[in-house]
């Protein structure tokens, strides 16, 4: 019996998951925790692993598509099974209720024989789907996996591809026809072969007539012939003006894709003939390629590029951010010399003796927790009209992708050790540019450190990371000349290492005097470091 592959939770507040990516194809064996396939979520970019050993027998939600938590994605069987998955069951196997109300073949009809395709269910929360377009004509031959038609469901646009090769011999529901879930649409099987349906076969038809061929919409005339393209690259067209006779299409027969539309926005809607490398499909998110919209350098002026799915998602929790918390910040120097001699003193036989490199941030995170046990208010989140006092330091460290933005978490910080902090925010940041986080490391996060001085900032003011009430931004490390006064008041001036602080906090909940109180000890915790590193 083949084991169904689930989307997964991958946080407390997550109920769903966009499959960005399918890292094996039907028929392909998997290993037991072999990466199966990719999700993105609005916190995690992550490689689904497979729970057991087999072949993956069937994919039930396609790239791109956005299904909620506990939803079957995929089976993984046995090679056995490979050719008995529901899509690819023969007409005289698949008896669904479905299948059973479908209209029976009338006088003159193609005859029901071959592989049934069915509606396929985009999603758990999704019983039905409308028939925009069939992309081929009954009597045309059509290989497996090729776009047959394409459906819009109330979540998404999509292309189903044939579940079997041969020829398309019925098509049983109408372009704009909605239909039910599992409700055969067409046939494919050999040639088309006519057949006397008996006068009791008639009288028994349900709920429409059989065609023998979609009624074809109004097309506008392409260069290469008749303009074929998705809902999705039609969307796209509307969005952003664009003529999609201008655009040669590349998929088959001169089918204009996603890819085509993205590669004409990004060379400036001039005359784009191939996919850009770059181009991302939307909505799914490709994080192992480069897009326009997150790399800089490559965009040109005057070009449109959609959002990716996570930067999409980075926008609206930003807006809601600045929305929901008045926010007010706080920015403090400290004097970091201390610290960073102790680290050029220990750096080359910390890493041999544990492993890690000894960087600044294990001292940073580790000022910080010991500060926030001592002014908890840091470390709470509003919830209505009460405060909620976490009894655990769960501390969230940004790392920077090429595709955006992620917030690991370090669970029950006050418990770690240095060396452990020093394990734990490499280990993060590694698996996180991977795409290998677990579920329990993303989310639930009571207090933020961002590191935006690595880019030569001299300080950031951050945005809140909800539901917390307060967020840490380190700015760049720069030698400074600052005036140094002695215990006789006496005033030298020396070159010392200083760093900026900004803390970010919720005035609903913190005053400025809390803040400012967190902050000063803060600073002193890092100027007169005393604690141990292992």
């Amino acid at each position: 019996m083949a084991t169904e592959i689930i989307m997964p939770q991958m946080g407390e507040s997550i109920f769903e998951g966009t499959i960005t990516k399918w890292l094996k194809k039907v028929g392909d064996s998997v290993a037991k925790d072999e990466p199966l396939f990719e999700i993105s979520t609005d916190k995690v970019d992550a490689e689904i692993p497979s729970p057991v050993a087999g072949v993956l027998t069937e994919i039930k939600a396609a790239e791109g598509v956005t299904v909620a938590i506990n939803t079957v994605v995929a089976l993984v069987g046995t090679a056995h099974e490979v050719a008995s998955t529901p899509a690819e069951k023969p007409a005289a196997v698949a008896k669904t209720p479905a299948a059973e109300k479908s209209p029976v073949p009338a006088a003159g009809a193609a005859v029901m024989s071959g592989t049934v395709v069915v509606m396929p269910q985009m999603g758990e929360s999704i019983f039905e789907g409308t028939i925009t377009k069939w992309l081929k004509q009954v009597g045309e031959h059509v290989a497996k996996d090729e776009p047959l038609f394409e459906i819009s469901t109330d979540k998404v646009d999509a292309e189903i591809p044939a579940p079997a090769a041969g020829v398309l011999t019925q098509i049983l529901s109408a372009e704009g026809t909605t239909v039910q879930i599992n409700a055969v649409v067409a046939v494919i099987g050999g040639a088309v072969r006519k057949a006397e349906a008996p006068p009791q076969a008639v009288a028994t038809l349900v709920e429409e007539p059989l065609i023998e061929e979609a009624a074809q919409a109004p097309e506008v005339e392409h260069p290469g012939g008749r303009l074929r393209s998705s809902p999705l690259v039609r969307r796209i067209a509307r969005e952003k003006n664009l003529d999609l006779r201008l655009i040669k299409g590349t998929g088959s027969g001169g089918r204009i894709t996603k890819e085509d539309a993205l590669a004409f926005l990004a060379n400036g809607g001039g005359g784009a003939s191939a996919p850009v490398s770059g181009a991302v499909p939307v909505p799914a998110l490709a994080p192992e390629k480069k897009d326009a919209a997150a790399d800089a350098s490559s965009s040109l002026p005057g070009q449109l590029v959609p959002m990716t799915r996570m930067r999409s998602i980075i926008a609206q929790r930003m807006v809601e951010s600045m929305r929901i918390s008045p926010h007010v910040h706080s920015v403090y120097k400290v004097d970091m010399t201390r610290v960073v001699r102790l680290r050029e003193k220990h750096k080359a036989g910390y890493e041999q003796r544990h492993g890690v490199k000894l960087t600044y941030m294990p001292f940073i995170c580790a000022a910080a927790i010991e500060t926030l046990k001592k002014f908890p208010i840091l470390n709470s989140s509003l919830e209505g009209e009460a405060i909620r006092y976490h009894k655990n330091i769960n501390l969230g460290i940004a790392v920077a992708l090429e595709w955006g933005l992620i917030v690991p978490v370090i669970r029950q910080a006050e418990e770690r050790s240095f060396l452990e902090l020093a394990r734990g925010v490499v280990d993060l940041a590694e698996r996180a540019r991977s795409k290998k986080l677990k579920p329990e490391e993303v989310g639930g996060s009571t207090f933020t450190l961002t590191n935006s001085g690595v880019f030569g900032d001299e300080f950031g003011t951050p945005v809140i990371n909800q539901p917390e009430s307060a967020i840490l931004a380190i700015g760049g490390l720069k030698k400074e000349a600052v005036v140094l006064t002695d215990a006789e008041s006496n005033d030298t001036i020396g070159i010392r290492s200083m760093q900026h602080y900004c803390l970010g906090f919720d005035h609903r909940t913190i005053d400025g005097a809390d803040a400012g109180k967190f902050m000063f000890e803060f600073k002193k915790t890092l100027e007169q470091w005393s604690g141990e590193i292992g």
